[in-house]
C-alpha cells in the first residue's frame, strides 16, 4: 500500500464547566475575549492592529459545546491561549458577569492527513457550508445533486484546513468525503442562513473539536470522530 502524508497537530481545549450558555452565544464569547485581548496577538481575535481581518484559518476558536463555553486552540495558538487565560477571573456576556472558579485545560496531539481507512465525524455544531455563490447553486439543484455539491464543499473545507496547518498532500493523494446531513435554518449576524447538522465520512484524519467550513472562530462546524 502506498505511503500517505500525515503529521501531528496539537489541539488545546479550555473549558469553563461552571458556566452554562446557549450555542448561539458563541459569537458573544468570541467578542468578549477578542476585546479583552485586543492588544495581544491577532491569533486571539483574527484582526491585526490596523483593524484588518486576518484571512487565515482561525487558530483560536470560541464554542459553546453542551452548553459549556469552550475555547479550542491549535498549535501556536495553544501556548498563547493558555498563558493569557490563566489570568481570566470572569466572563462578561451581555453585561452579565460570570465568575470563573475552575478552568479545565487539556491538550492532545492528533495525526492529520490522508489515512489508510475511512473515518466518520459528527457535526457537534452546525456546519456553515454555503456562501452566496454556492447557496444559489444548492437551492436550485435537484436533491441528488445537492449532496454532490455538499460533498465537494466538504472536500474543499478539509483541504483548506490541511493547507492552513502546512500539510501539503502528494499529487496522487485525494480527499474523499461523503455527507449525511440535513439543512437547518439559523441566524448569523441577524441574517437567516441555511446550515447543516449530521455527519460525514472521509479518508482524512482530522482532530476532534476543530471547526471546518465558514465562521469556525464563532463555533460553527465543530467536529468529533465517532
Amino acid at each position: 500500500m502506498p505511503s500517505t502524508t500525515t503529521q501531528n497537530l496539537s489541539v488545546t481545549q479550555i473549558k469553563f464547566p461552571e458556566i452554562q450558555l446557549h450555542t448561539r452565544d458563541a459569537h458573544k464569547l468570541r467578542g468578549y475575549f477578542g476585546n479583552v485581548f485586543k492588544d495581544n496577538s491577532p491569533l486571539l481575535h483574527n484582526h491585526y492592529d490596523s483593524g484588518q481581518l486576518r484571512y487565515r484559518y482561525p487558530l483560536v476558536q470560541y464554542k459553546i459545546l453542551n452548553n459549556t463555553p469552550t475555547l479550542v486552540a491549535i498549535d501556536e495558538g495553544a501556548e498563547l491561549l493558555t498563558q493569557l487565560f490563566l489570568k481570566i477571573q470572569e466572563i462578561d456576556i451581555d453585561g452579565k458577569k460570570y465568575p470563573i472558579q475552575n478552568k479545565h485545560i487539556t491538550s492532545k496531539n492528533y495525526p492529520i492527513g490522508i489515512g489508510e481507512s475511512l473515518f466518520t465525524y459528527t457535526f457537534e455544531t452546525l456546519w456553515m457550508a454555503l456562501n452566496q455563490e454556492n447557496y444559489k447553486k444548492y437551492t436550485e439543484a435537484e436533491d441528488s445533486e445537492k449532496r454532490k455539491i455538499l460533498n465537494r464543499i466538504l472536500v474543499g473545507n478539509i483541504l483548506s484546513f490541511f493547507k492552513s496547518t502546512g500539510l501539503m498532500l502528494e499529487p496522487d493523494e485525494r480527499i474523499l468525503a461523503t455527507t449525511e446531513v440535513e439543512p437547518k435554518k439559523t441566524k448569523f449576524k441577524d441574517q437567516s442562513m441555511v446550515a447543516f447538522t449530521g455527519r460525514f465520512t472521509t479518508n482524512a484524519q482530522l482532530p476532534d473539536f476543530i471547526g471546518i467550513g465558514k465562521s469556525v472562530s464563532r463555533g460553527f462546524g465543530t467536529i468529533l470522530q465517532v
